[in-house]
């Protein structure tokens, strides 16, 4: 069920409240959770990578090609869990995309972002023109 508007606002004035208060207690406790448990699923698909290499040395070493080829899927599959894991963790000092206003937040602040680099490009792409028409 989403916030009203008048509910937002008063959620976005505690978050404002709460940094002005202790801003080290309010960024330890934004996307914490998430970025907990990211990291966790991060550092387990690092370990069943270095398994995969075992596995897919000893099958070399006891020349079973089925060992080996285990081991490679195995290392397969735990890169793309890392990778797919880093890509989705938060940064520190951001809420998850799908925490309450904080996803609407920084859809929001990513949209300005957007525009704010799309008039940078646009400025330069004026002052280029101006200059090669002035020449």
């Amino acid at each position: 069920m989403p916030l009203s508007e008048h509910e937002q606002r008063m959620l976005e004035q505690m978050e404002r409240a709460l940094y002005a208060e202790d801003p080290k207690f309010a960024s330890a406790l934004e996307g914490s959770g998430l970025r907990t448990y990211t990291r966790r699923r991060v550092y387990q698909a690092v370990a069943g990578f270095l398994v995969g290499i075992a596995l897919l040395m000893a099958g070399m070493v006891a020349k079973q090609v089925w060992l080996s080829v285990v081991g490679f899927l195995v290392m397969l599959g735990c890169a793309v869990l890392a990778v797919t894991g880093w890509r989705k963790a938060p940064k520190p000092g951001e809420q998850a995309a799908g925490a309450g206003t904080g996803g609407q937040q920084a859809a929001r602040r990513q949209g300005r972002q957007r525009r704010s680099m799309m008039d940078r490009i646009e400025q330069r792409w004026q002052k280029r023109r101006d200059e090669q028409g002035g020449h």
